[in-house]
């Protein structure tokens, strides 16, 4: 689409009454972000109240119309995706902004390939719109879904607010506290004093339908207020005017008041575990407590697979946070949700018994999916899946979901389906790893909260079985056939550039990663993602085979993670030639004080780290800056400064471990090391950092 274009969405697909939007971006130095946000207005353009506006503190409409599912990682950078139940809008909201805020004095034209895409019910692509023009603005319109004569239609808008997000809101009508400074003193006097622990303020949830009051929240979630800068300018709210494709609207301009923003209000506590148990009542450790789901019974890879389906299923239909969270994505409508096992499905002459079915009910209509489970090791089974995804065809299912211990990337799907061109029914069909699983629950039961304290048991209950060693449904755990013959490839330089086993390994590095992200990220409550440092618009085949051709060459598999509220990237590489894992972050130095204040400060911070952390020197325009251990250096900081008056870039800290040699997660494993290198290093290290805005490498 070109800016100002609208479309009507049934012309597109007749799946519409669900769709999802994506808003994508990618950023030269991998570190480049924005929070989504959502507003729903009325004929007059403005929120009904408060509540209207969705943002990462409140990311979820109490009717299931409006869901923000937070980013995923995609071939070039990552995606912010919303879910819209448009059935559910409610009949008084004529539109649908959906926009993006960037923080810390960033803007949009720093950012590439700036896009937002809109799928249908079934995950096809429908339209495309990228922004050229962002330009040096905090915050973004994308576009917008309003009403038109009863259906819905799609405006592409790319309209920039240099005031920001506290602008953006003030427009359409979200009120912005006058007091933001006196609440922001009050909060972190607070915190100080242990009254408001930042745990317990992330497990609170979004503002009730009418509050008298909400905040416009921070630029970035953070514990602390940020204030908004005034605007130069700012558009006004974008009206509803119909047009033609390819015609464009004209817009008014405002002037309006940024004000400081506190920490966003909260009107209700949800319920997260407790950061420490209570002391247990048994009278030894050999007591184990009563488990809702025993795993002890488990003796066959059928039994992990019934159980597995069974339990996670009755969860979903049982916990809505988690249901909803889990199916939103898959394009299923919100309403009542009801899950079932071991059904029988005519198919011919041999009925089909998918593992489960999920199925939910909203203003009369049902939406389905069928649902095929694997645990352990074991993979999906292409055939099975396509007649699966035939019966749903046939039967006017909505979606086919397989859930296995494997990662699904980019441009690799795990079956291959072929799809009859004839059939006016399209059928979804989407991966979930049971780390995702694990992922989705850690976050509510520890991080955002859940209605009440008896779902918070279920989740509590789930986890446990989903991380218990017999469960078999602990992720990503086998880095395939190829592993050990490239390694032995690699050490006897025999290994050549076009080798389809250096690829496979390359993508089960990406797989590994991506779940390391998830784990890290449910642990943390913190957004972490894999870094794509890859050229715009580059095919994720034809990057892993450069990645695959650079293994041979060097022996090294390298990564990058960017972990929220940290001063810098998690750089990972595996040396497959020594047999050597590395984790590293760099940093800037501090802008003020001499240099050797500057070392002092940093070893300051490093007052708990491992003697063993490395810390290297950098130096402007040149390479190779004075190093050592943090054993050396303690005592003689000024060992860092260089001899020939350099100016100093920054630092670089880095910690190293022998890599497991098998290719599992078994503790010898590769996968195993992995883990625990990321987790030594972050704890050990990037926690004791500086995480001011001005410590960041951007």
């Amino acid at each position: 689409m070109v800016k100002g274009a609208n479309v009507e969405l049934t012309a597109l697909s007749e799946d519409v009454g669900s769709v999802m939007v994506s808003l994508g971006w990618s950023s030269p130095t991998g570190e480049g972000d924005a929070d989504v946000s959502v507003l729903l207005l009325t004929p007059d353009g403005k929120v009904r109240s408060d509540a209207d506006f969705y943002f990462y503190n409140n990311p979820v409409a109490a009717d299931g119309s409006v869901q923000l599912l937070g980013k995923t990682p995609t071939a070039d950078g990552s995606e912010d995706r919303i879910t819209f139940d448009l059935t559910a809008i409610p009949a008084d909201v004529e539109q649908i902004i959906v926009a993006a805020s960037r923080y810390n004095g960033a803007r949009f034209g720093d950012l590439d390939d700036v896009r937002v895409t809109l799928a249908d019910g079934s995950g096809e692509g429908l339209l495309r719109f990228s922004i050229e023009d962002a330009g040096a603005v905090g915050a973004l319109l994308f576009g917008e879904l309003y009403r038109r004569a009863g259906d819905w239609k799609f405006r592409a808008i790319g309209q920039g607010y240099e005031s920001g997000l506290a602008g953006l809101a003030q427009d359409f009508g979200v009120d912005v506290d006058d007091d933001a400074g006196e609440v922001e003193e009050a909060e972190a006097a607070a915190e100080e004093a242990g009254a408001v622990p930042p745990a317990e303020a992330a497990s609170i949830a979004a503002p009730a339908p009418a509050p008298a009051s909400t905040s416009v929240p921070p630029p970035a979630p953070a514990p602390a207020a940020t204030s908004v800068p005034a605007p130069a300018s700012a558009p006004a709210p974008v009206p509803v005017v119909e047009q033609g494709v390819g015609e464009t609207e004209a817009k008014g301009s405002a002037e309006p008041v940024a004000k400081a923003v506190p920490r966003p209000r909260t009107a209700k506590k949800k319920v997260t575990l407790p950061k420490v148990a209570k002391k247990p009542l048994a009278e030894n450790d050999s007591w184990r407590p009563a488990r809702l789901f025993p795993v002890s019974a488990l003796k066959s890879d059928r039994d992990r697979e019934t159980r597995a389906t069974s339990v996670l299923l009755s969860v979903m239909a049982q916990v809505p946070e988690f249901g909803r969270r889990l199916t939103a994505v898959f394009g299923a409508p919100a309403g009542r949700m009801e899950t079932f096992t071991e059904v029988s499905l005519p198919n011919g002459d041999s009925p089909r018994r998918p593992d489960g079915v999920i199925r939910v009910e909203r203003a009369g209509k049902l939406w389905t999916a069928l649902v095929e489970t694997k645990t352990n090791g074991n993979s999906l089974k292409p055939d099975q899946v396509q007649a699966y995804t035939d019966i749903a065809a046939r039967r006017g299912y909505e979606a086919v979901i397989t859930l296995s211990n494997d990662v699904e990337l980019d441009g690799s799907p795990l079956v291959d389906v072929k799809t009859d061109g004839r059939r006016k029914h399209k059928v979804a069909l989407r991966h979930l790893s049971w780390a995702d699983v694990t992922h989705q629950a850690q976050m509510l039961i520890r991080h955002e909260g859940v209605g009440n304290a008896a779902h918070a048991w279920l989740l509590q209950e789930l986890l446990h079985y989903l991380q218990h060693d017999n469960s078999g449904c602990h992720g990503f755990q086998n880095m395939g056939p190829a592993w050990v013959p490239v390694r032995n490839g690699i050490d006897d330089e025999t290994l050549c550039q076009g080798d389809k086993r250096a690829v496979e390994v390359v993508e089960n590095w990406e797989r590994l990663v991506r779940q390391v992200c998830l784990r890290l990220g449910g642990e943390l409550g913190q957004k972490v993602l894999p870094v794509q440092r890859a050229k715009r618009g580059t095919d994720p085949r034809v990057r892993r085979e450069a990645l695959a051709d650079q293994l041979c060459l060097a022996g090294r598999l390298d990564s990058e993670l960017r972990i929220e509220g940290t001063p810098g990237i998690l750089a990972l590489s595996a040396d497959l030639r020594t047999g050597k894992l590395r984790t590293s972050i760099e940093i800037d130095a501090p802008e003020q004080g001499y240099p050797l204040t500057r070392a002092k400060r940093l070893i300051r911070q490093l007052a708990d780290a491992p003697a063993d952390v490395h810390v290297e020197t950098l130096l402007v325009g040149q390479a190779g800056g004075p190093r050592g251990t943090l054993e050396r250096l303690r005592p003689e900081p000024g060992d860092l400064l260089p001899r020939n008056d350099a100016e100093i870039a920054g630092f670089r800290l880095s910690l190293f471990r022998s890599m497991g040699s098998s290719r599992g997660n078994a503790e010898s494993g590769f996968i195993r090391s992995v883990d625990e290198a990321v987790d030594r290093f972050h704890d050990h290290v990037v926690t004791r950092l500086d995480r001011s805005p001005a410590a960041a490498r951007r």
